[in-house]
């Protein structure tokens, strides 16, 4: 397999989150092609358990969707900001919890056919109630058993939130 030359690349669009670059690229046999990329600086996601195997989950609309979405903690590491340190901002700053220990489960490209992102799965413990947070979204806890079957029956699609109960559930 030939790697692709890139030969050109404009700028697009550049936004809070992401920015979209389109570049040209060299083939085999001198033929060019155009690639979207959509450049993202990665996310941290966190599987976080409660003494009783529940998992910490978010509920929040996605407009992208169209639909209210049931998932994993996680956010967009800022500039210059570790993967576990992201993890343990994000579940402070969407579900008001602490945790004391993370353990790395996993990274993942998402959609590596246009997308720069990878995104960094922990696994948490110790958790602790430290902040109360505005009501922007509603947490839960749901047993590790029901999410693995709402994940079968295709209730849950995020998949990071996928990936990451399969991982935390598959690694004891």
């Amino acid at each position: 397999m030939n790697e692709e030359k890139t030969i050109e690349r404009e700028q697009i669009y550049n936004g809070r989150v992401v920015q979209l670059r389109v570049d040209t690229v060299s083939l085999p046999g001198g033929i060019t092609k155009k690639r979207e990329v959509v450049v993202h600086p990665g996310a941290a996601a966190i599987v976080a358990l409660n003494e009783n195997k529940e998992v910490l989950l978010v509920e929040q609309y996605r407009k992208a969707v169209e639909s209210i979405t049931l998932e994993l903690p996680a956010g967009t590491l800022e500039a210059g900001e570790s993967p576990e340190e992201c993890a343990r901002r994000e579940i402070i700053e969407e579900t008001g919890f602490q945790v004391s220990n993370l353990e790395k489960l996993v990274a993942f490209f998402p959609s590596p056919g246009f997308s720069s992102e990878i995104i960094h799965v922990f696994k948490a413990s110790g958790l602790k109630q430290k902040y109360d947070v505005e009501a922007e979204l509603a947490i839960r806890f749901v047993g590790l058993a029901d999410l693995l079957e709402r994940i079968r029956n295709g209730e849950i699609k995020d998949g990071k939130t996928v990936i990451g109960v399969l991982m935390a559930a598959t690694t004891g």
